[in-house]
């Protein structure tokens, strides 16, 4: 567990100020563990074990409190992006949707990603069948994100509140969890209002990344932390604006400095045309696990998200989970955007954050706006 012995008050917080907990509502959490394969440093481990213990923990807080709060556990998966097993889509969905979807030859093809938008379709309409049967409030506590999933989506769309706690840190509670949430949301849709008025984004910073992100057709959405209605879902600690770049326009170089959970010990130096990754140089050892991911699905250089901090309470360069929600950071990640208006499908989504950045808006008619200068926010 936490440092911190009691985390009930943050569970209270958690469950009815971001969730909107209601009376007789199915409160799922899941967490994954560690696999025998993987080799995580010491303090990812210890962080994994931890994270497990509390979501098992909140599990039992929301029994108590509110009647309801079961928590599932499995194997990690092989990266954020890829679905969860087959025993959390039958917890979530119940016997009823997974007995349909199996007799329809869905299951296994959503389970592989390999759906086709008309299947996609056809498992929503099974999905929202029986959408009594489908868990009101979801806290995903495991290590790998299943933001961009269709587990997550199909959830969703039968009204399910979906949280999303990736490489989640239980200290975070007495950190970037603490915001004044409403603020929060203020600060975030202003910035979604300037950024959605620009056809196009140029992200510089000072270690050498010059990136154009091409927004044309493309709208920036807020994530506030505020899952109290139908259908939300975002991450916790939250606190950014973002949206999928158009596929095949963006171009630049990305120097990245930190990984999900480590400084690199040499920065890496993407190379990106026409909205992918065409070459990285460096030497340190997360390049070959990134040209691993590319040699398994081409998809997975994708450049398919951009986003921007604005949690005032976030501190933490070691964590991506809380450093993307940094203020005044960027973040640009790789792989699926499926999930938040991009066409692109991949096992794989990943953020790296970018650390003073000159963030500038171009509109259509060649006007610019400088909405991050340096690392501050100009509105």
């Amino acid at each position: 567990m936490s440092n911190h012995l009691n985390l009930d008050d943050a569970f209270r917080s958690l469950f009815e100020n971001n969730m909107g907990v209601k009376p007789g509502e199915r409160v799922l959490l899941f967490s994954d563990i560690i696999r025998p394969d993987e080799t995580p440093t010491a303090s990812d481990r210890d962080r994994r074990i931890r994270l497990n213990a509390t979501a098992r923990a909140a599990a039992g807080f929301a029994a108590r409190e509110y009647g309801s709060g079961t928590c599932v556990e499995f194997p990690a998966t092989p990266a954020s992006g890829a679905e969860p097993p087959y025993e959390l889509w039958l917890a979530t969905f119940g016997d009823s949707i997974i007995a349909a979807l199996e007799s329809e030859g869905l299951l296994s093809k959503l389970l592989a990603k390999e759906a086709s938008p008309e299947e996609l379709d056809r498992a929503r309409e099974t999905v929202l069948a029986h959408r009594e049967d489908v868990a009101g409030i979801i806290v995903a506590m495991a290590n790998n994100s299943t933001s961009h999933t269709r587990y997550r989506a199909l959830a969703c769309a039968a009204d399910c509140r979906f949280a999303s706690l990736p490489h989640f840190d239980p200290d975070m509670f007495h950190t970037s969890m603490t915001v004044d949430w409403h603020a929060l949301a203020l600060r975030t849709a202003r910035l979604v209002e300037a950024v959605n008025r620009a056809e196009s984004i140029r992200v510089t910073t000072p270690n050498g990344t010059n990136m154009n992100i091409c927004k044309k057709g493309r709208y920036a959405k807020g994530d506030d932390g505020l899952l109290t209605a139908p259908g939300s879902f975002g991450n916790l600690p939250a606190g950014e604006a973002y949206l999928a770049p158009l596929e095949g326009m963006s171009h630049g170089t990305m120097v990245i400095e930190w990984g999900p959970t480590r400084k690199l010990d040499e920065p890496l130096r993407l190379t990106v045309e026409r909205g992918v990754v065409v070459r990285i140089d460096g030497n340190d050892p997360h390049r070959a696990r990134l040209e691993a991911k590319f040699a398994e699905d081409v998809n997975c250089r994708n450049i398919a998200e951009l986003g921007i901090g604005t949690n005032d309470k976030a501190s933490r360069p070691d964590n991506v989970l809380e450093a993307e929600k940094i203020l005044g950071t960027i973040h640009i990640a790789l792989g699926d955007n499926s999930g938040f208006g991009g066409t692109i499908s991949a096992p794989f989504h990943e953020d790296y954050v970018f650390y003073h950045p000159t963030l500038t808006a171009i509109m259509a008619d060649g006007r610019e706006q400088v909405i991050i200068d340096n690392g501050s926010l100009t509105l």
